[in-house]
């Protein structure tokens, strides 16, 4: 039986970009059935005690932007620190993040592997510049990546996406998820908090390969 690993993030994670790579890595090695869920984490932290960095004192902000320097030089992949469409104040449109993330929803929903326009949405705001919130920025990166972007788009706020987005909400609260990405083996007691922690997730799927 095919193992699941779900995935709880937001599309506005610079940590969700930094473990593409990795993730798909380890979801082709152990033939892994991978389940993106992007969750409304503003609303979800808050509740299991996550901090959103914009409302970090200054010490720890400074210290998540080393921090990414040092995984974005250690990684090799482009990252801008302070990327022109991540608000570092208090968004216009508390809404940014989430349409991105369903538009993944709508296309793992209509069957497609939604992994490759997840990765490139998250490259598009925090490597390209690109204002993610913006449609015809969604559409011209689902484009480019060999979706029909306007059809993901249509769905974006139908009701099958907008359900299975409160679903997801809903478990990551319930499951203690106060950050992105968090991994999940639905059934396993272990939760696995950042793409750092990826190594132990590899590590778990292999024990339960050997155990099968």
């Amino acid at each position: 039986m095919t193992i699941q690993l779900d995935c709880y993030y937001s599309l506005s994670s610079p940590w969700a970009y930094f473990a593409g790579p990795q993730l798909q890595d380890i979801v082709r090695r152990h033939r892994v059935r991978l389940v993106l869920k992007p969750y409304d984490f503003q609303a979800v932290v808050l509740k299991t005690g996550g901090v959103p960095i914009r409302t970090r004192p200054a010490p720890r902000r400074s210290y998540h932007a080393e921090e990414l320097a040092r995984w974005r030089d250690y990684l090799g992949m482009p990252l801008t620190l302070e990327p022109k469409y991540y608000p570092q104040a208090t968004p216009a449109d508390p809404e940014w993040n989430k349409y991105a993330g369903w538009m993944v929803i709508a296309a793992q929903q209509q069957g497609l592997d939604a992994f490759v326009l997840s990765h490139a949405l998250l490259r598009a705001l925090w490597a390209e510049e690109r204002d993610t919130s913006q449609p015809d920025v969604r559409i011209a990166v689902a484009d480019e990546n060999g979706y029909d972007g306007r059809a993901l788009h249509a769905l974006e706020q139908s009701r099958q996406v907008q359900v299975q987005y409160r679903a997801f909400s809903e478990e990551a609260e319930r499951l203690g998820v106060f950050g992105a990405p968090t991994f999940v083996i639905p059934g396993q007691p272990d939760r696995w908090w950042g793409q750092d922690r990826l190594f132990f997730v590899d590590r778990a799927l292999a024990q339960m390969r050997q155990s099968r």
